[in-house]
């Protein structure tokens, strides 16, 4: 009777699981929003403002000129899908088209920055579907390798203490590191040693990089989350540990990306007050953390957003010479 139960509900899973997905999705979005509220509730606005008042002026200018590296760093991503591809588009091009969706993604989501600006300003100048598709890939992979290896280190080592009442305990927590960073080596193991270099997938084709390829990926990635987690630190004015700092960073990074929300908005925030509200005072950490937001999410999208509707201009004037000209 089980044989004949299991198929019936896996049948039953697979004509459910949209649903599913949507239902745990929202859950945990309405524990994500009680967790904000009940973080939110207990702040003293006030002193939020006080503490934003007080930030020293030294502290934002090193906090934006860290932001401009960070992005330069993450920019450098495309550099890594033009050595992946081959293609021909100007070094400068490429870096432009990841400040922009970079800006994007962070504040209005992947699908909008990660895929679709990417997918318009490539195709634009030139790159064909299946060549930008191979850059995306190898930027996801990039960023995410560098995440699993940072988060995996500063978790297993038990930099970051969970509260009570997440119920997940130290012990899974550091094992949860550990397989991280053993999943950032098997990658590195896979690229050096696999005897099959390249897959199908959804029709498109999946190469493995050379090792020389995946070393830098993971060196580039991992630099660019330390800068965002300096960033911080740096306007929480050097009073918390900086891999606690960053190890607050990488839980709220996951917490906004599960949540679906776009910037993580409120999500970030909410983590943060929640780990390192004893530590310093919910006001003060808000109060850096909103200046962050500025910092590293407004500023940038109002100059990505400049930039690509110029860009969006000039790439359209040839189209209209064109006409003009078959006329």
């Amino acid at each position: 009777m089980s044989d004949s139960r299991q198929p019936g509900m896996r049948a039953w899973f697979k004509r459910h699981w949209a649903l599913i997905r949507k239902v745990l999705i929202g859950a945990f979005v309405v524990l994500i929003l009680t967790l904000l509220g009940m973080a939110v509730v207990k702040v003293d606005w006030n002193e939020v403002l006080e503490a934003m008042r007080k930030l020293p002026n030294q502290a934002i200018w090193m906090a934006a000129l860290i932001t401009v590296g960070s992005y330069i760093v993450y920019s450098s991503y495309e550099l890594l899908g033009k050595w992946y591809t081959g293609h021909g588009l100007a070094w400068w091009r490429c870096m432009m088209v990841g400040f922009i969706s970079y800006a994007f993604t962070m504040s209005m989501g992947a699908p909008v920055g990660g895929v679709g600006l990417r997918m318009r300003l490539y195709g634009k100048q030139g790159l064909q579907q299946g060549e930008i598709m191979r850059v995306l890939g190898l930027s996801l992979v990039t960023n995410w390798m560098g995440y699993v290896l940072v988060a995996g280190f500063l978790f297993a080592a038990g930099v970051v203490q969970l509260p009570e009442e997440w119920k997940l305990g130290m012990g899974p927590f550091r094992l949860i590191g550990g397989l991280m960073m053993a999943a950032c080596i098997a990658y590195l193991g896979v690229c050096a040693f696999s005897s099959r270099r390249s897959w199908t997938l959804f029709d498109h084709e999946i190469e493995l990089p050379p090792i020389g390829m995946a070393l830098t990926q993971i060196i580039v990635a991992v630099t660019n989350w330390m800068l965002i987690g300096l960033v911080i630190y740096v306007l929480l004015q050097q009073q918390i540990p900086y891999g606690l700092v960053l190890g607050v960073l990488l839980i709220s990074a996951i917490a906004g990306a599960l949540a679906h929300i776009p910037g993580g908005l409120g999500v970030i925030e909410a983590v943060f007050i929640i780990l390192l509200g004893a530590e310093l005072g919910r006001g003060q950490i808000l109060g850096a953390m909103l200046v962050y937001r500025a910092i590293y999410y407004v500023c940038p999208l109002i100059m990505a957003g400049t930039w690509y509707l110029g860009t969006e201009v000039k790439m359209r004037k040839p189209a209209r010479h064109a006409n003009c000209s078959s006329k």
